[in-house]
């Protein structure tokens, strides 16, 4: 595959963010207009659900539908229509991860888009060390823990994809990145002993950089705030578009977006941010788990 330059790369990841802003614009309009999706569908020969699919932003934009929905919506000005048409034209742009297709699950590729467009990203992880934090060997042992059978070229692929997601931290215009890390997902072996030593090695050396911050809920605190499992948040630059929270499931994902239930996961989140140690405490009791592996 080839190298994606900075530029094109936030192009492509900001594609999936422009389609969630045209499809809520397009909800706007035809709840202002008092029109129902099944009439919006029959103005363009569709089905209700291809209007709640476009109003979500999970479905690319033919021009000629944009034009019709918004004549059907009463958009006559020139600058508006062009305006709106032009965002159809950004979000059809095909992300970099779509060379990826043969090994990628489709509901992935939606959350890979919004991580790459995201200004800030806020985890909660439990389980293992997050994608965007494993060192190559470490998620080759993940990856294959978790893909037994499966032919080693895909194995490789799906490593490959994770290494080129992870690109975006050290970028021009990287997001800020904030990791809570349950101890759990420190102490759970992957790869064998030297494996874990360079990941452990590798989240110091990450912890460091200053649009990183990373924190330990070590076992010693007992119950804590990310009781319900692992969960991340997303925010954008584009002030229009509210905050998403994404949580991965063993055959799909839920996007949650509601802003009550938004609300709920901003004050877990916060809750772990503030009972957990600090950056450099944490980083204390990283280098006491790479003493004792």
């Amino acid at each position: 595959m080839g190298r994606v330059g900075p530029v094109a790369a936030g192009e492509s990841s900001g594609s999936v963010v422009r389609r969630i802003l045209l499809g809520s614009q397009l909800r706007r309009l035809r709840d202002s207009r008092g029109i129902t999706r099944e009439a919006a569908g029959y103005s363009i020969r569709a089905s209700e659900s291809k209007i709640s699919r476009m109003e979500l932003g999970r479905v690319s934009f033919k021009a000629r539908d944009v034009e019709d929905l918004l004549t059907l919506y009463g958009v006559t000005d020139e600058a508006e229509r062009d305006s709106l048409l032009g965002l159809a034209r950004e979000a059809n742009v095909a992300g970099w991860w779509h060379s990826y297709g043969d090994v990628l699950p489709g509901w992935f590729q939606t959350y890979i888009g919004l991580e790459g467009a995201a200004s800030l990203i806020r985890i909660y992880e439990v389980q293992f060390v997050h994608g965007l934090l494993q060192t190559e060997d470490y998620a080759h042992a993940v990856v294959s823990r978790g893909m037994r059978g499966a032919p080693a070229a895909e194995i490789d692929r799906r490593v490959a994809l994770r290494l080129e997601r992870q690109k975006a931290l050290v970028s021009e215009r990287a997001p800020r990145f904030h990791a809570v890390l349950d101890e759990a997902a420190l102490r759970r072996p992957y790869g064998g002993r030297e494996v874990m030593r360079t990941q452990l090695r590798h989240l110091i050396e990450m912890s460091e950089r200053p649009n990183i911050t990373l924190q330990v809920m070590p076992f010693s605190f007992g119950g804590h705030a990310g009781e319900s499992g692992s969960f991340t948040m997303l925010r954008f630059p584009e002030s229009d578009l509210s905050d998403i929270v994404y949580l991965e499931q063993l055959t799909s994902a839920l996007y949650v977006d509601k802003g009550e239930e938004v609300a709920q996961y901003e004050k877990a989140m916060v809750r772990l941010h503030d009972e957990s140690p600090g950056p450099e405490e944490s980083r204390d009791l990283l280098r006491g788990l790479l003493q004792l592996s």
